[in-house]
């Protein structure tokens, strides 16, 4: 479970992007985010992944107050949430397979990610996560060879190989045919509703947020003008966005 209360985002000496924020999300529930350009998407993924600092409010995960039990508790919040960008890092000449293996910064000790070495215990659940995600065909093709969608996809089973309970995704399907995009959600979705994962994902389309989420945050000027939930947005809100 996950908590938002009241958060605050001001950029120094700027303007605030992100207004009296509150919301909660239950395990293994899609969120979409939704939004114009600059209502705040972006920034509270970046937020709730502590990538950036809070200007105020209070974060709870399971129970646990995140700001108030100090450095140990982010540093748990960040092996188990797995911020994605739009261009996820992997390494180019590395196949799918390794690059789900090796992890990242904070999921994978730095002598694995330095040398790419795995255990073969390892590698199994790995080929479960990518057939999951619909990329067993693409184990062992370079990264390099890989379209969009399908490094996203390879970011998603990384993250969910090393043990992540929250992805948080910003625009993982823009620029795809909608056929791929589509694809990539329904797998999403899948993941969510089979694995008890939680994904917050920022997207452009109402179409997709109402046919793939099991719930829809829509921001305007960096305030949540509304939550709804297992229903397709009103023309009212669709003008809010």
């Amino acid at each position: 479970m996950i908590k938002v209360m009241h958060l605050m985002k001001k950029i120094p000496n700027g303007p605030t992007v992100l207004n009296d924020i509150t919301f909660q999300s239950g395990r293994g529930e899609l969120i979409a985010v939704m939004g114009a350009s600059g209502s705040g998407k972006s920034m509270l993924l970046r937020c709730l992944g502590l990538r950036e600092s809070w200007s105020g409010g209070s974060l709870w995960v399971d129970g646990t107050d995140i700001f108030r039990k100090g450095y140990t508790a982010k540093l748990k919040l960040w092996r188990e949430f797995a911020y994605l960008e739009e261009k996820p890092a992997l390494n180019p000449n590395r196949t799918a397979l390794k690059n789900t293996l090796v992890g990242t910064r904070y999921q994978t000790p730095w002598w694995r990610m330095l040398t790419g070495m795995v255990r073969n215990d390892d590698y199994m659940g790995a080929m479960d996560m990518l057939e999951k995600v619909g990329l067993l065909d693409k184990a062992h093709a370079k990264s390099s060879t890989l379209s969009g969608g399908e490094r996203q996809r390879v970011a998603v089973a990384r993250a969910l190989v090393h043990g992540a309970r929250v992805i948080l995704a910003d625009e993982p399907v823009t620029g795809l045919d909608p056929h791929a995009a589509e694809a990539i959600l329904n797998d999403l979705r899948n993941v969510c509703h089979t694995q008890g994962v939680t994904m917050i994902l920022v997207l452009s389309q109402n179409d997709w947020a109402e046919r793939f989420a099991d719930r829809i945050l829509g921001l305007n000027e960096g305030e949540l003008v509304f939550d709804i939930t297992g229903r397709r947005l009103t023309q009212r809100e669709r003008m809010l966005l």
